[in-house]
């Protein structure tokens, strides 16, 4: 029964294809539509295989940074295997959202963000378990890193210098240091220190009454002093009465001077009510992305001044409204739904009625011949030739299949259990050789007839073509560069039907020889 509950946060597989992996989305809603049904909106994850390979390239770089600052290493004692399964637990998370129906779960996965003190092992040894570190803009096409990121490593400590000696000298620079700013230990009773800031309160109400714009934005006494009496009023005076060595009378001339009372303004007060009407618009749509909502909406405004205004809307009423409105918005929404095992048989499975196969990815119109060539064929991933459930995999015309257990992890992880030997290549070496270029050579043309296996989508997977190659004697080498002006190469190969003159080049190369 808990399995099949489905709350708002799980982390599930969507199936949106019989023949392709799972999707994996975070639940943010479940709302119930007119007609009864349950839709689902949804954080999208992306897989490794759904970005291109540039963007893989580039993940591939920033996980070799990360592994370089750190101490522990990522990809210790990892065995080629180990690796390829690694890559398919890798997600890119991103700020897209979707709706989709309920009904369409599959079950529950758990995603966190890469932990750099964690052993990568443990994502594969949980089943289900996926990480990631990199945030996908399917829009854009780019990646970055998360900002959600969890400073946790020794790059991250903070470096404690030893003590100096009695009679060292301090040769940090002081400017750099921190700035002591009041004494707790001053001559001033606690009591002599409240009257002053009353009196800095005071002064700040009657600065909002003579200042005209403060007028309209409070036009009673009693908004002037609650706007007086805001921190930033308090730390002003607090500074100058610290500025003053706490001498009360030097410190109040200063509140008032020749020009008139000292106005102290916060963000609160700076912001016009559009400006603060654009900010909540913003932070509904981003949360606390205060990068994002400076991009998109507030651009004149700095970051420091973003995230001052926020922690001081916070303490309004407007902020407590908008809390109570979206309590009551949750209250009135789904808060789990239940949805029962799916048990329906897969289009990809491979039956057998009366010692017949029956149809390979659909392909009704394919021939008896064809299909019955899928019969004894081995398992793509782990080359089993038993299973108790066989499914057709990737193209119609290349009759491959997978055991029930590799197509459970195809389902689920988006590749196949196995590394393949271009795989191995890849892990072996970075740069390719002659020798290499030889050996694919061969390998392409021993598998003749057999399709190339895939680790990811069985869409790019292709059927070989019969390959060859011109082998060029020692004699055909030197007649090019000897016989130049009667072969004229360059203009043989513009007309490559013509036939060349080989008995003129005979002729011409026994005059050398």
């Amino acid at each position: 029964m808990a399995a099949n509950m489905y709350r708002v946060g799980d982390y599930v597989y969507f199936e949106n294809s019989s023949s392709n992996p799972y999707l994996i989305r975070r639940i943010e809603e479940l709302n119930k539509t007119a007609n009864g049904n349950v839709e689902a909106k949804v954080v999208c994850f992306y897989r490794r295989r759904d970005i291109s390979n540039s963007l893989i390239m580039l993940a591939d770089k920033h996980a070799k940074e990360v592994e370089e600052e750190s101490e522990t290493t990522i990809e210790v004692d990892l065995t080629d295997k180990q690796k390829h399964q690694l890559k398919h637990r890798e997600l890119f998370l991103s700020r897209q959202y979707e709706s989709l129906p309920a009904t369409h779960i599959r079950g529950k996965c758990s995603v966190a963000l890469l932990n750099e003190t964690e052993s990568v092992l443990s994502y594969l040894e949980k089943e289900d378990t996926f990480f990631y570190s990199l945030v996908y803009d399917p829009s854009l096409k780019t990646l970055l890193a998360d900002k959600g990121e969890i400073r946790v490593g020794p790059r991250y400590q903070a470096d404690v210098p030893d003590m100096l000696a009695e009679g060292e000298l301090d040769d940090r620079e002081q400017a750099k240091l921190e700035v002591k700013v009041w004494d707790p230990d001053s001559p001033l009773t606690d009591r002599q220190i409240d009257q002053f800031l009353v009196v800095a309160r005071a002064v700040g109400t009657f600065a909002r009454a003579l200042d005209c714009s403060s007028s309209v934005r409070q036009p009673s006494l009693h908004m002037s002093a609650a706007a007086a009496s805001r921190d930033i009023t308090l730390f002003h005076a607090m500074d100058t009465l610290h500025k003053h060595n706490y001498d009360l009378s030097s410190a109040i001339s200063v509140l008032v001077p020749l020009g008139g009372p000292v106005l102290c303004r916060d963000e609160m007060e700076e912001w016009s009510a559009s400006e603060a009407s654009l900010f909540e618009e913003a932070l509904e749509k981003y949360g606390k992305d205060f990068n994002d909502i400076r991009q998109d909406f507030l651009p004149w405004k700095s970051l420091t001044s973003i995230i001052e205004y926020y922690y001081m809307w916070k303490t309004t009423d407007r902020y407590v409204q908008q809390k109570r409105l979206k309590a009551a918005e949750a209250e009135s929404k789904l808060k789990q739904v239940y949805i029962p095992t799916y048990n329906k048989p897969n289009p990809n499975q491979i039956s057998s009625n009366n010692g017949k196969p029956a149809a390979v990815n659909g392909a009704m119109g394919a021939s008896y011949q064809a299909q019955a060539s899928l019969i004894g064929r081995a398992c793509e991933s782990c080359y089993t030739p038993q299973s108790h459930q066989w499914y057709s995999w990737g193209p119609p015309n290349m009759q491959c299949r997978l055991c029930a257990s590799c197509w459970i992890y195809w389902k689920k992880y988006g590749g196949l259990k196995m590394p393949t030997q271009t795989d191995e290549d890849k892990l072996s070496s970075s740069q390719p050789t002659e020798e290499s270029h030889v050996r694919t050579h061969m390998s392409r043309q021993a598998t003749q007839g057999t399709p190339v296996r895939n680790t990811g989508s069985p869409k790019s997977a292709v059927k070989t073509r019969q390959a060859f190659f011109l082998h060029t004697t020692c004699w055909t080498k030197l007649a090019r560069q000897v016989c130049k002006n009667t072969l004229r190469l360059r203009q043989a190969a513009r007309r490559p039907f013509v036939p060349i003159n080989c008995a003129a080049i005979k002729a011409e190369c026994k005059m050398f020889f």
